[in-house]
């Protein structure tokens, strides 16, 4: 039996609500604890150097328990939906660690996560936990901007015999290289909330106005070359 006894409780929890409707739920969630920032008057500066008027900082979830519980519920129900369950779930490292263990629990599944390189020391793991060749996993990612470090994960999965049936975050800024490289990856991905459900949520609540959606937008479409 895959599914034990609290996954057959999410399953019923999520049963009424729709992809649309989840979406709507945890961008509003995710502004509400301040998981995500919006300021476009006051760019942030990602590592990469791109100046970005939003920051996302996923690992805040943990600290609140009804966040964490319909995260944690959505994404096991997700994973249902679209594939019909895993014998494996697996975190990417780190941000995703505590999400996918928690999915995981909520499934009655085992857990592996994977890191971003394999330990220098040791066993020289990259994927650490207990898993056999051939055994499905789904894998699970706090955020998706290009999905490089994503299909690393997946990638280094798939050298260890595992059957990666897909990919889900929490939230995506819906780049469009991020799509080409899954597309070129062949995995297949979704996420719970993607950038333009977040911006209508933000300013539906009125923590945008009209001409910070102009801006918002605008940085999505090159956020590479983008400049207040």
């Amino acid at each position: 039996m895959i599914f034990g006894r609290p996954f057959m409780k999410t399953l019923y929890f999520c049963s009424m609500i729709s992809d649309i409707e989840i979406g709507k739920q945890i961008a509003k969630n995710l502004l509400q604890i301040n998981a995500i920032i919006l300021q476009p008057e006051n760019p942030f500066t990602w590592a990469s150097g791109w100046k970005s008027p939003i920051y996302c900082d996923n690992r805040k979830i943990l600290s609140f328990p009804e966040s964490r519980t319909f995260v944690r519920q959505s994404l096991a129900n997700l994973i249902a939906k679209h594939y019909g369950g895993a014998n494996v779930i697996a975190g990417v490292a780190t941000g995703a660690i505590a999400h996918g263990a928690l999915v995981a629990e909520e499934m009655g599944l085992p857990f592996i996560y994977v890191r971003s390189t394999k330990k220098g020391h040791g066993k020289k793991n990259q994927v650490e936990g207990a898993y056999n060749s051939g055994q499905s996993v789904i894998v699970i990612e706090d955020l998706i901007s290009s999905g490089k470090s994503s299909l690393e994960a997946v990638e280094a999965l798939r050298n260890e015999g595992l059957n990666v049936k897909g990919l889900i975050s929490i939230f995506t800024y819906g780049f469009d290289a991020a799509s080409e490289n899954f597309k070129k990856a062949n995995c297949d991905f979704i996420s719970l909330c993607d950038y333009p459900t977040l911006l209508q949520e933000a300013l539906k609540q009125d923590y945008i106005k009209q001409s910070d959606l102009e801006i918002l937008e605008k940085w999505r479409e090159a956020p590479e070359k983008w400049e207040k």
